[in-house]
Order: C-alpha cells, then sequence, then structure tokens
C-alpha cells in the first residue's frame, strides 16, 4: 500500500494501535501453566471488541485469531493444548484489519526465569529491528534494511533466518513487495518510495539459518535447531523516516 492522504494514515494507525494493544495484553496475561488456545482466546476476544478482524485467520483460514510459537517453534505457531511453562520464549504474532486497512505486528516474550543468553538475545532481537526500521525513509535502498541487520549480527556472533522476509501490508496482510530481505543480499535495486507501507521483521538466532516446515502444514522451525526471536513493526517510509504505526496507545 502507498499511504497518498491524512485519512488513508489514521485508518492504518487506528488498525496499528489495535493489533499492538493486543499483543501487548496478550503478554501481560501470559503465565505459567496457561495453554496457547487460552492465550489465542484473549486476543481474539480484544480484536473482536475493536471491530477487527484477524488476518490469518480470514486471509489463509489460519486455525487460530493469533500466532504464537514457542521455544523450537519459530513462526506461525497454532494456539493449542501447549502449555506455556517458566523459562520458555514465546512468540505473538498479531496482525489484524479493520475498514479495509491491515497492520502486523510481532514480539518474543519470556516467561521467567529464563537464561541470560536468552534475554541477551531477545534485547538484540529487538535492537536489530530497530536499526532495520532506521533504514526506512522515501528513496531509500530496500536491500539497504537487511544490509543493516546484517552487520549488527554478524558483528554480535549471531545469524538470522533468510527465508522469513519482511513485506508490503496496508490493503492486504501480504503485498507488493512481497520479499523484503532482512539479511545482507545482492542484486536488489528496488528503493523505497514516498508512502509505502512495510513490515521490518528480522528473526536473530543463534545458530539458525532457514525456516523448516512441521508436520501441520504452518508451524515453522530453525534448520539447524537453535534459539531465534522475532521483532515486527509495521510502518510507513516519508521523507524524514520512518512512521511506526504499530504502537500501543
Amino acid at each position: 500500500m502507498t499511504i497518498t492522504s491524512q485519512d488513508e494514515l489514521e485508518g492504518l494507525a487506528e488498525i496499528g494501535r489495535i493489533v499492538a494493544n493486543t499483543m501487548q495484553s496478550m503478554a501481560r496475561a501470559m503465565e505459567p501453566g496457561m495453554t496457547t488456545r487460552e492465550l489465542d482466546g484473549i486476543g481474539r476476544e480484544l480484536l473482536e471488541r475493536e471491530g477487527a478482524t484477524s488476518a490469518p485467520e480470514s486471509t489463509y483460514g489460519f486455525p487460530g485469531a493469533t500466532c504464537i510459537s514457542v521455544n523450537e517453534e519459530i513462526a506461525h505457531g497454532i494456539p493449542g493444548d501447549r502449555i506455556i511453562s517458566t523459562g520458555d520464549l514465546v512468540n505473538i504474532d498479531v496482525s489484524a484489519s479493520k475498514g479495509g486497512y491491515f497492520a502486523d505486528t510481532g514480539a518474543t516474550f519470556r516467561v521467567p526465569p529464563v537464561q541470560p543468553s536468552l534475554d541477551r538475545l531477545c534485547r538484540d532481537g529487538k535492537r536489530a529491528m530497530q536499526i532495520g526500521i532506521a533504514q526506512v525513509g522515501s528513496g531509500k535502498p530496500l536491500a539497504g534494511i537487511g544490509k543493516a541487520i546484517g552487520r549488527f549480527a554478524s558483528e554480535r556472533g549471531y545469524t538470522l533466518i533468510r527465508n522469513l522476509a519482511s513485506h508490503g501490508v496496508g490493503r492486504a496482510l501480504h503485498e507488493y513487495p512481497e520479499t523484503i530481505a532482512t539479511w545482507p543480499t545482492r542484486g536488489d535495486r528496488r528503493r523505497m518510495h514516498r508512502g509505502l507501507v512495510l513490515t521490518v521483521e528480522p528473526f536473530l538466532s543463534r545458530g539458525g539459518i532457514w525456516a523448516t516446515d512441521g508436520d501441520d502444514d504452518w508451524t515453522l522451525f530453525s534448520e539447524p535447531r537453535a534459539p531465534v526471536v522475532q521483532y515486527e513493526h509495521t510502518v510507513v517510509a516519508t521523507d524524514r523516516g520512518a512512521i511506526v504505526v504499530t504502537l500501543p496507545g
């Protein structure tokens, strides 16, 4: 989507606020002994209360209102009977639509106590996203996002999952540009234009390189197996940099 008016920006910001508030409320409600289905139910109730529709459910027939991935699951985890326990890494990914606008956000949360190395991974995962967002702006190269994130990851001894990319969003959950690398690439000459709406969502790992399919046709796992965290915002490219629309409020 390309934002061309203040009304469009306000419509996008409304659904951005809704998904951000939903994700943060789910994180606050999360506790050991809860199932991922129960956590998803909280997210569904919050989205419905705001008049929003789950994007993965409506677009792809995903079996849940939100994606909840625990530990070895790195993305698209199906809410179910899995019990959340102390020490877990839990990724909550919330995307939804309202009034014809779509927004997408995600973050990895820790269920204390966790290993100090996982605390660092989470802090650095969020930092990697912020570094990527700093590369967003009118006329800037899309490949600059992955180049900057890749430099940060390499300097700290991390790897990046290289087949889960950022993407355009706004009038649909996934739209042009459909694949925006959050790792270093060559040959991508595309540039961001004013008003472009996209996600920035690196998957930072301590050894993982690829996302591979599980047995349920949805859940993705790291290959090789390693801890992975993901942080994601929906942003708008402007002449002054990025406007982040998935902020709670």
